[in-house]
């Protein structure tokens, strides 16, 4: 697919008015070019990558270990694959400084990906909020209205005193806010009560991470959520698709678990686009 500035501005525009307090823009997160069309053709209206999916497909672990450029190579296919915006999780930046996640941003912006998600890990409230100030400039002289979902990892990594882990993220998201971010994201929260105090504590819209056990995106909405990700979900279901497939033909020396699939015109078509 060609990507023009023009067409970038647009996606970029559209991207930014999907995510509307109570109306959750859901996103089910892939790693390639065929999940990428999965996902579009089953009603999408933006895509998004999973750095964890991302960094497996590439033989990485998750946690900053993939190397920067196949990353964004990766990302450029799923840009290239579909006609919609595409955000991209980049973990912390692949960077050590807040120079190197503008770096990195700017080489994001030229796959043709119009949002980014950038995690704190275990950083410094006030590091973390320079590295988005630092992608917030990246984009800004590359004239694209990236945007930039700020995440925190206190409820995901259970850091601090479970009393005060609401606060704690509360505070480092408006400071977020304030570098920047567009958006906030808190994954390992799935409480409607907790869900319920970030959505009215912080000013940007608010990005929950869903699964088993999760309130519904329609419960979600009521609570006044702005998107909805899957993250490693639909990775984590498809390897074990593999598994259970794999163990079967190496065991019992059949082939059940193989029903079901695709078919091979049905992937071929998405390869032809």
């Amino acid at each position: 697919m060609t990507d023009t500035i023009d067409s970038r501005q647009q996606k970029a525009r559209r991207l930014r008015e999907l995510h509307r307090p109570g109306e959750p823009l859901v996103l089910a997160n892939v790693w390639d070019a065929a999940g990428a069309r999965l996902v579009a053709a089953a009603g999408a209206q933006a895509v998004a990558t999973a750095s964890a999916s991302v960094s497996w497909t590439l033989g990485s672990a998750d946690g900053d270990a993939a190397d920067r450029d196949e990353v964004l190579a990766q990302t450029a296919r799923v840009v290239r694959s579909v006609g919609l915006p595409v955000t991209a999780d980049l973990e912390t930046g692949f960077g050590a400084t807040a120079a190197d996640v503008g770096g990195t941003v700017a080489a994001l912006l030229a796959t043709g990906a119009v949002g980014v998600n950038l995690e704190d890990a275990a950083r410094p409230a006030d590091e973390a909020a320079e590295r988005i100030a630092a992608a917030r400039a990246a984009a800004t002289a590359a004239g694209v209205d990236l945007f930039i979902n700020g995440r925190t990892d206190v409820f995901l990594h259970q850091i601090g005193d479970p009393a005060g882990r609401l606060a704690e993220a509360v505070a480092r998201l408006r400071a977020y806010v304030e570098a920047g971010a567009d958006g906030v994201f808190v994954p390992g929260v799935a409480d409607p009560e907790t869900i319920a105090a970030l959505v009215a504590a912080v000013p940007a819209p608010l990005n929950v991470l869903a699964g088993p056990g999760s309130p519904s995106v329609p419960e979600l909405a009521k609570l006044g959520v702005a998107r909805v990700s899957l993250g490693p979900g639909l990775a984590k279901v498809a390897y074990a698709a593999v598994r259970r497939a794999a163990g079967e033909v190496y065991g019992a020396g059949t082939y059940t678990a193989l029903d079901g699939g695709l078919t091979y015109q049905e992937l071929n078509a998405l390869a032809e686009g």
